[in-house]
C-alpha cells in the first residue's frame, strides 16, 4: 500500500468486455476483471474516481458526462432475463468530468461536458466485476469513432494529468471483435482459438513489450488479418486512449511502457486481453501474476 494518498501516476488500463455477459460469466476474463478492482486497492488504494470510454457511446466531438449519479443501462437484447435485472448504481464526479473536459479542450481537440447520466453495458459490466459495491465514482467518456488511432493518443496523452490526482482512465473496448464470426447456436465455450487470432493477440503483445508504438498506431496495414479482428475498429479505438494517457502526455516514443495483464479468448474468436500503462504498469501485472 503507497504511504501517500496516491501513486505519482496511477497506470492506466485497456480491458475488453466481450458480451453483457461478461456480468455473469465464470470465464477466465470475468474472473480477470474480479481480481483487477482488488489487486489496484492493494496498491494504491481506492481510486479518486474511474474516467472510463466506451464504444457503446459514440459522439461526434469528445462528451463527458457530468451527472452526479449514474447508473446501469440495458443497451442490449436477446439475452438471459437475470442479466437485465442487474443494477449497478454510481455515484458521477462532476468536478472530475469539468476537469477532464477541459484538458481535452486545452489540447485543440473539442470537449464537452454534459449533466447526461447512464453507464453502457461496456462500463457498468466491467465496473461491477472490479468494484461490485459500486463504491468508486464514474465519470463516462464517450468514444469518437471517427479518429484515428493518433487522435484517440492524443486524446488520452491529454488526459495524462488526471492519473496523478487519483484518476483511474480505462478504455473499454475488445482486443478482437467480429461478431460475424460468433458460433451463433453452438457451446461457444468449446470453440478452439482461432489461429488469426492468436496470431493477433501475439503480435500485439510483441508490439507493446518492444514499445514499438509506431506500428500499433498503424495496425491496419502492419498487424497480421487486421481487418478481419476488427472490421470497424471502435472497439479497438479505446485501446489507444489507454496508451495515450499512460504517456504522462509524451508523443509515441520506445520510453512508454506497456504491460500485457490478462490474455484469454472466448467463444474462439472473442480475444480478451488486458493492458496496463504508464507508471505502475508493471507492479500491477506482479500483483495479479
Amino acid at each position: 500500500m503507497s504511504t501517500s494518498a496516491y501513486p505519482s501516476r496511477l497506470p492506466s488500463l485497456f480491458v475488453s468486455h466481450g458480451s453483457p455477459m461478461i456480468a455473469l460469466e465464470t470465464t477466465p476474463a470475468a474472473f480477470f476483471l474480479d481480481r483487477l478492482g482488488p489487486a489496484i486497492e492493494r496498491l494504491w488504494g481506492r481510486p479518486r474516481a474511474v474516467l472510463m470510454c466506451s464504444p457503446h457511446s459514440p459522439a461526434r466531438q469528445p462528451l463527458v458526462l457530468g451527472a452526479a449519479r449514474h447508473s446501469a443501462i440495458h443497451d442490449f437484447g436477446g439475452f438471459p432475463a437475470e442479466l437485465y435485472q442487474l443494477r449497478y448504481d454510481a455515484l458521477g464526479e462532476p468536478l472530475v468530468a469539468q476537469e477532464a473536459a477541459e484538458l481535452i479542450k486545452a489540447a485543440g481537440l473539442g470537449g464537452w461536458v454534459t449533466e447526461t447520466s447512464g453507464l453502457d453495458h461496456g462500463l457498468w459490466t466491467v465496473l461491477r466485476r472490479m468494484w461490485p459495491d459500486a463504491g468508486v465514482p464514474v465519470v463516462p467518456l464517450a468514444l469518437v469513432p471517427s479518429r484515428s488511432p493518433a487522435e484517440q493518443w492524443a486524446l488520452g496523452a491529454a488526459l495524462a494529468p488526471l492519473a496523478e490526482q487519483g484518476v483511474l482512465i480505462i478504455g473499454s473496448g475488445a482486443a478482437t471483435h467480429h461478431l460475424g464470426r460468433y458460433p451463433w447456436g453452438r457451446d461457444a465455450s468449446q470453440e478452439p482459438v482461432a489461429p488469426d487470432v492468436r496470431a493477433w493477440q501475439d503480435w500485439i503483445a510483441a508490439r507493446v513489450q518492444e514499445r514499438d508504438w509506431p506500428a500499433l498506431l498503424d495496425y491496419r496495414r502492419r498487424a497480421p488479418e487486421a481487418a478481419l479482428q476488427h472490421p470497424t475498429d471502435e472497439h479497438w479505438l479505446p485501446f489507444y486512449i489507454a496508451a495515450g494517457a499512460g504517456s504522462a502526455g509524451r508523443v509515441a516514443g520506445s520510453e512508454i511502457v506497456g504491460q500485457r495483464l490478462h490474455a484469454s479468448v472466448d467463444a474462439g474468436v472473442l480475444a480478451m486481453d488486458a493492458y496496463a500503462f504508464g507508471a505502475g504498469a508493471a507492479e500491477l501485472a506482479k500483483e495479479l501474476a
